[in-house]
């Protein structure tokens, strides 16, 4: 091949390069100019803006005007340097430098996440104003078309305003908690001062806010606001802003350091707060957009009436007889036909003050004891075949953890025998619980969990009759809200619904969308109604006699958690009236249903090692009582109807072809069954009074026993207390 010829290809090759190159230099302009043109227009009104967002329920009614108060602006003159350096050092620190975007920023934060350090993000504050005033941080809007809006709106602010009057508009915009908007607004509510009166640690904490107002809220959460204010004070160091002596004196100063009580007037009813948090939580799920910072209307799923009659059964003494006014309840109440939650309350006498704080009934730092064998145990069981019938047996006899020398024992360490699963169910007896999740195995059971809503990191053994997990986080682990959803699969015949607080939201331009809860068939219709009738005999015994609604069908079980003996040792000693208490558990739940709603109570105290006694080992089934009394008119009661897949033959269901010849008799001691016979008949209100004979309960006491905020390894049982103090109705 001659010279000339090598020339000639290269040339070609070379063109055909350089033509590539400029088309798509070509097509990049377009795109750009396509997307520049499509860009919102750039307004002072907008950037100003102060529109609030409206929240009707279930009837449209309006029950929130988010943003409609507790906004005050403050002006270029009235913002002292500190916090304008405050705020530079902690969101951007080129921001006097740069005109609207930072490059330099951008391409160190891409090499940083390349090279695996912190996730850093490259915004500057004049694009997080423009985020803030006209885009979501949905991840389907991060996208090229937005980045390029977002860059171009950016250039224009700098182009038509000056720095100060851009960290104006970002100083009055953002959400700083509480129902506050605005930093003007935060100083006067938090300290009762303008910002100029304020000090260099104050200024420091409502600087950094911002990214995670709540998180970061001084009242509910000192010791993250506290962090997040020193990481401030030390940029602000670094960038030479204030001296060493400065810094150390603002570190030093407590971070509640001159706040107030906050007042009492948000823009929605004190009951409203804790289902609001969950609405705001779904809105930027599903949106994007915080709806704190950004106007719209959001139409949801709760029963005004519904949420107040519950609020009023935990904060009043009409319906429930409480121990002392500082044990917990967190419950959620779900509509089984379409996973709507109806009522949501995450605690007893809340303060009235603080807005969107902790809402313990979608945490699941807390055990959710034998509530979880009918959805780890026995319903994957009956789904795989295992269990053929309510009437297959069991054996209830001594028997070691799966893999382990660890013995699984039964509260009062006796053993039944041969027991049907639906009175081993009914009786929660641990060893036919954990022998079932064994035979239907750990990933059967784990896929089983996960397609209604509860997550493991890792599934242990110890799960067939413990919610404990040893990753603190809301992804894994039971709550009220994934408990009630769960057991609505039962309810409906077998489909699960996603909990839904949000049906409809119209945007500020008026455009508006729909959103259908889309169930997921995960069970068959013969499981689901199998389950139920196993669930509806423990309504008559035990603290489910004291659940149960006359008139009602019901199904539903109790579930109980325990201390480990170093546990138990520790909390004898802070609180000795254990040694007369009959019962001694940090956690009691009932999680029970109806044919149109599901509801899950959690009870304890927000202290673990504050034991529930005697005494307040009913709270949790009063509760359920009381709301689901009000939610179920006996005039509108319906039961429910065994599928054709299923054949009844005493009280036992079977299905089809599966029926075995010998059916079981009486599969438990008689003194069991004449003590059950006995509590059948007892009132309602006689049944939470009664001793051991009435209840067992502490099932769980052969399970791992911390919760998720204090983890363990669940499939270790050898540090466990048995039994002591404790029984087992669950």
């Amino acid at each position: 091949m001659n010279k000339t010829l090598v020339k000639r290809i290269a040339l070609i090759v070379a063109n055909v390069f350089l033509s590539l190159f400029i088309l798509g230099v070509v097509a990049f302009a377009g795109l750009v100019a396509l997307n520049v043109r499509n860009a919102p227009a750039l307004s002072q009104s907008a950037l100003a803006s102060t529109t609030s967002s409206k929240i009707y329920d279930k009837d449209n009614q309006l029950i929130a005007d988010l943003g409609a108060v507790r906004r005050s602006n403050a002006s270029t003159e009235e913002i002292p340097t500190d916090l304008v350096n405050a705020i530079v050092s902690i969101e951007d620190q080129r921001f006097f430098n740069h005109r609207g975007v930072d490059v330099i920023r951008i391409i160190g934060s891409f090499f940083n996440n390349v090279r695996g350090g912190s996730l850093q993000g490259g915004s500057t504050l004049d694009q997080q104003l423009i985020k803030l005033t006209y885009f979501s941080t949905s991840v389907s809007d991060q996208n090229v078309r937005r980045k390029i809006q977002e860059i171009w709106l950016a250039l224009q602010l700098e182009g038509h305003y000056s720095k100060q009057e851009i960290l104006t508009f970002y100083i009055n915009k953002v959400y700083m908690s509480n129902g506050n908007y605005g930093m003007k607004t935060a100083a006067n509510s938090y300290y009762g001062k303008e910002l100029r009166q304020l000090s260099l640690a104050q200024l420091a904490l409502l600087a950094g806010m911002p990214q995670a107002p709540n998180q970061y809220d001084p009242y509910t959460q000192p010791e993250a606001a506290k962090a997040r204010r020193d990481l401030v004070l030390k940029e602000m160091r670094k960038e030479g802003y204030i001296t060493q002596d400065q810094y150390q004196q603002a570190v030093d100063t407590p971070v509640t350091d001159g706040l107030i009580s906050l007042k009492n007037d948000a823009a929605y009813p004190a009951y409203m707060d804790n289902y609001l948090k969950q609405v705001i939580e779904e809105v930027e799920d599903k949106t994007g957009y915080n709806l704190l910072t950004t106007g719209m209307d959001v139409y949801t799923n709760v029963d005004s009436a519904a949420q107040q009659r519950l609020w009023n059964i935990y904060n009043t003494s009409d319906y429930v007889n409480y121990p002392d006014d500082t044990i917990q309840v967190a419950s959620t109440v779900i509509d089984v036909s379409n996973g709507k939650v109806v009522a949501q309350l995450g605690g007893r006498n809340q303060s009235s003050n603080s807005s969107f704080g902790t809402n313990q009934a979608v945490e699941t730092n807390r055990d959710w004891g034998s509530t979880m064998k009918p959805i780890s145990d026995y319903a994957p069981a009956l789904e795989g075949g295992i269990y053929t019938s309510t009437g297959d047996t069991v054996t209830d006899e001594p028997y070691n953890y799966p893999n382990s020398s660890t013995p699984v024992y039964n509260w009062d360490r006796r053993y039944f025998g041969n027991i049907t699963i639906k009175d081993a169910l009914r009786l929660s007896r641990n060893v036919p619980a954990v022998k079932s999740l064994a035979a239907v195995g750990l990933e059967n059971a784990s896929s089983f969990l996960k397609s209604i809503g509860i997550e493991y990191p890792e599934m242990h053994y110890a799960n067939a009759i413990s919610s404990n997990t040893t990753v603190s986080s809301r992804q894994y682990g039971a709550s009220s809200e994934k408990m009630a959803a769960a057991y609505a699969a039962f309810a409906n015949g077998g489909t699960y619904y996603k909990p839904q607080y949000v049906n409809k939201i119209v945007f500020n331009d008026g455009t508006t969308t729909e959103y259908a809860n889309k169930g997921t068939r995960v069970m068959t219709e013969e499981t689901a109604f199998m389950m139920t009738d196993m669930l509806k005999s423990v309504m008559s015994y035990g603290y489910g006699v004291n659940a149960n609604v006359d008139g009602i069908p019901m199904a539903g079980k109790t579930g109980t958690s325990n201390y480990s003996d170093d546990e138990y040792q520790t909390v004898a000693a802070e609180h000795p009236e254990v040694y007369s208490s009959s019962n001694v558990a940090p956690d009691e739940n009932f999680v029970g249903y109806s044919t149109r709603y599901a509801m899950a109570v959690w009870t304890g105290y927000t202290n673990r090692n504050t034991p529930i006694l005697d005494a307040g080992m009913p709270v949790a089934s009063e509760v359920y009582h009381a709301m689901m009394e009000y939610l179920n008119p006996s005039a509108q009661a319906t039961d429910w109807t065994a599928p054709d897949g299923l054949l009844s033959y005493g009280s036992y269901y079977y299905l089809r072809g599966s029926r075995p010849t010998n059916l079981p008799s009486s599969t438990i001691s008689s003194s069991t069954e004449e003590s059950s016979s006995e509590e059948s008949s007892t009132s309602r209100s006689s049944s939470t009074s009664e001793s051991s004979e009435n209840d067992e309960k502490s099932e769980e006491s052969s399970t791992a026993n911390s919760t998720s905020t204090t983890p363990s390894n669940p499939n270790d049982t050898s540090s466990t207390d048995q039994s002591r103090g404790r029984r087992d109705d669950d």
